[in-house]
């Protein structure tokens, strides 16, 4: 009798919308998925349908705009789980106003982008030791917005174009992450899901919130991006760097993925790593 052995994965944005689906899938068909959110509630109804699957489940409590608390989360669950098949990042908390966090960073570009940096870079011994390791991130990639070099966390503040541009940082980090580690097994693929109704997470005005609203109703379920992750995890590419929607692959050879925009900012991340 064939034998499957269980895989293990993170997923940040764990215990809501496309986090939440992913972790479920994976535990129902038998693998251990690592689930890191903000509220134990979540985290707990998680455990509590898990413990009916054939895989298993763990909540880990952090807020990921943290520098330290994302640090801190590496080496617990390093610790944990020295071996890692996959870490799917989706932590995002929109914010309409301008918000900044205690270590001094913009809270959207400490979230979307920071966290992801540090998440990515910080796992790759682990991930490297997995079976066909792949880093997903679901931020949307190709988005044709400027980046502002002398307003990166975004003083000149709007909620939307906020979000779109740490998005675009996230591109440039898939870049810069296939530079550093291409030659090693860990493939990383930036995901866009297209609209989805997720739990949309965050601190709307009124005119914002009537607009999530609007989305909500017309958005596919998150259950829908499920297959296309899951196959990703299952089968990643053999390129270093890709890039896909839900149902096909995204170019990723032109300016938006710029190698000299994405050292730039690589060098400045860990300039603003080192001093905070």
């Amino acid at each position: 009798m064939e034998t499957t052995l269980t895989r293990t994965f993170v997923i940040t944005g764990g215990t809501d919308g496309i986090g939440a689906a992913v972790a479920r899938a994976l535990y129902s068909r038998g693998d251990h998925a690592g689930v890191i959110g903000t509220d134990p509630s979540k985290g707990d109804r998680l455990l509590r349908e898990a413990a009916d699957s054939p895989g298993t489940a763990s909540f880990a409590r952090a807020d990921l705009s943290s520098v330290a608390e994302n640090r801190r989360i590496i080496r617990e669950l390093t610790e944990k789980h020295p071996e890692l098949d996959g870490l799917v990042l989706c932590a995002r908390f929109f914010q309409t106003r301008r918000k900044v966090t205690p270590e001094g960073f913009e809270h959207n570009f400490a979230l979307f982008y920071l966290s992801r940096f540090l998440l990515s870079h910080g796992m790759i011994g682990a991930l490297a030791k997995g079976d066909r390791p792949v880093i997903i991130n679901v931020a949307g990639p190709g988005q044709d917005i400027p980046i502002d070099w002398a307003d990166l966390q975004n003083e000149n503040y709007d909620g939307v174009r906020a979000m779109f541009a740490t998005g675009r940082y996230n591109d440039l980090l898939g870049v810069d992450f296939a530079r550093r580690h291409g030659d090693g097994p860990v493939r990383y693929v930036l995901f866009q899901p297209g609209p989805t109704s997720t739990s949309f997470a965050g601190e709307f005005d009124a005119p914002t919130a009537r607009f999530v609203e609007q989305q909500k109703a017309t958005a596919k379920p998150a259950t829908e991006v499920v297959p296309p992750i899951a196959g990703l995890l299952d089968a990643p590419p053999a390129e270093p760097l890709s890039a896909f929607g839900t149902h096909a692959r995204i170019g990723i050879r032109d300016d938006l993925f710029s190698p000299a925009a994405a050292a730039r900012l690589a060098a400045i991340t860990e300039q603003l790593l080192g001093s905070g």
